[in-house]
């Protein structure tokens, strides 16, 4: 049966062929997707249709779209196609995805679905699970090639060949000394253009970029990038190599690390998709809503001291949500790019301190641009020279602090090492709400007897 490349088509299509029970055909139409696809589709079934649709996936399909689902999606995924499958998948899936899907679950449960795996992957399971959970221990590799600093470079290409499952992972050769100490790496191209009875010490590069066990993801994620390697050697505190991490792996961390990011700075905390019940979703999202509703009512109190300043001069009230919003939106965007920034810099205090005067002089331009351009508009709309100069002095000050507070309250956050993302869009727009109306008002009672 053909699909069209129109996706709801392609849905209505295989939930009639599921419908049908047409296996064959229902097997056929999904060979012709890619596995994000695959992944899309079954999220739009309609749940009961789940079971049919992964019994005509074959492993590797399986696998691929096991690594496009959330992690409840996953262990549900597991349930499904039952003990013995769900064993075969958990000993195929990519480490640091199987390191994902058992990271947050109690040890009972991870028991249970490892039950059935063999007794080195069960080993390396558990021994993954002794790192902290945001650790290189917990992505890495033990499976690598090693070659030894004594090997001559015809041996080392020789084990390389006898481990081709393994060598095919790596642009680098580790080498080690007799304590399994890293000493060394090569590049394959440079082993092999070296001559055959060269010995791998004398040609091995002895400055290593390497990580250790307890490196945060974060940072492992930072080098890689910064280095432009395609992985990175993990050794343990006594400089022992343990494992190797791929650039690939710190990748699938980085887009889950934004994803969650994304989530809290909008306040939405844990993740929350399209199958997420009802009484789930207001759950997670009603302390935030809960917490920025009394902040909010700060901005009714201050309204209401300034009542007698808003009843003199209605013309005040038009502008305030203007005022207010500008002032939120310029305040998260700062936000956003202090998070995106502590992901891939290491922030000292000077860079810090940089990124504050910077963002200072970047809310002073707005501020002015766009205070100019609402005092003229003020101006012409009220005809009121002082209501334009109020309006577009409020506006200035307003634009610069929201701008400031939006890039300092994530770096202190930082700094309490308390993960910045917390700082979210709604709670930044809330203060500067509060900000902005201080300010709003406070000028407009300064100039109130011209106002009037």
């Amino acid at each position: 049966m053909p699909l069209t490349n129109n996706r709801d088509d392609i849905s209505r299509a295989i939930i009639k062929l599921t419908k049908d029970g047409n296996l064959e055909s229902l097997k056929k139409a999904i060979d012709e997707l890619e596995p994000s696809e695959v992944a899309a589709q079954y999220r739009r079934l309609p749940r009961k249709r789940h079971p049919i649709f992964l019994e005509v996936l074959d492993t590797d399909k399986l696998i691929k779209m096991l690594g496009s689902l959330t992690r409840n999606e996953q262990l549900r995924v597991l349930e499904l196609v039952g003990p013995i499958r769900s064993t075969e998948l958990l000993d195929q899936m990519k480490s640091e995805d199987l390191s994902y899907l058992l990271s947050d679950l109690p040890d009972k449960q991870v028991e249970k679905l490892i039950a059935e795996m063999r007794q080195e992957e069960k080993k390396y399971i558990r021994q993954q699970r002794k790192y902290p959970k945001d650790s290189a221990g917990r992505i890495m590799r033990t499976r690598y090639v090693w070659v030894h600093q004594s090997y001559s470079v015809t041996k080392a290409v020789e084990k390389l060949k006898h481990y081709e499952a393994f060598a095919h992972y790596l642009n680098y050769v580790y080498i080690i000394n007799d304590d399994k100490q890293l000493v060394g790496v090569l590049s394959y191209k440079d082993l092999l253009l070296a001559e055959a009875d060269e010995c791998v010490k004398d040609i091995m590069q002895t400055s290593i970029a390497k990580v250790f066990d307890t490196t945060k993801q974060g940072e492992v994620a930072k080098m890689i990038g910064r280095f432009d390697f395609v992985s990175l050697p993990v050794v343990n505190e006594n400089n022992i190599l343990i494992g190797i991490i791929r650039a690939d792996e710190v990748l699938d961390i980085v887009v889950r690390e934004a994803d969650k990011d994304i989530e809290m700075l909008f306040a939405s905390g844990k993740s929350i998709d399209f199958h997420t019940k009802p009484l789930v979703a207001a759950y997670r999202r009603l302390p935030w809503l809960i917490l920025l509703l009394f902040i909010g009512l700060v901005s009714g109190s201050i309204i209401s001291r300034f009542e007698e300043t808003l009843e003199a001069v209605v013309a005040l009230a038009f502008f305030m949500p203007m005022i207010a919003g500008m002032t939120g939106n310029t305040g998260t965007q700062s936000l956003a790019v202090v998070v995106r920034g502590l992901v891939s810099e290491d922030m000292t205090m000077k860079k810090s301190l940089h990124l504050v005067f910077r963002e200072l002089i970047v809310g002073v331009i707005l501020g002015v641009v766009c205070g100019a351009v609402i005092s003229v508009i003020a101006y012409i709309w009220q005809g009121s020279f002082t209501l334009g100069l109020v309006v577009g002095s409020s506006l200035i000050a307003t634009l610069i602090i929201g701008t400031i507070a939006g890039t300092v309250i994530p770096l202190i956050l930082n700094k309490f090492k308390v993960d910045p993302a917390v700082a979210s869009g709604p709670l930044i727009t809330t203060i500067n709400d509060i900000l902005s109306l201080l300010i709003y008002f406070g000028i407009a009672t300064m100039f109130i007897s011209k106002l009037m």
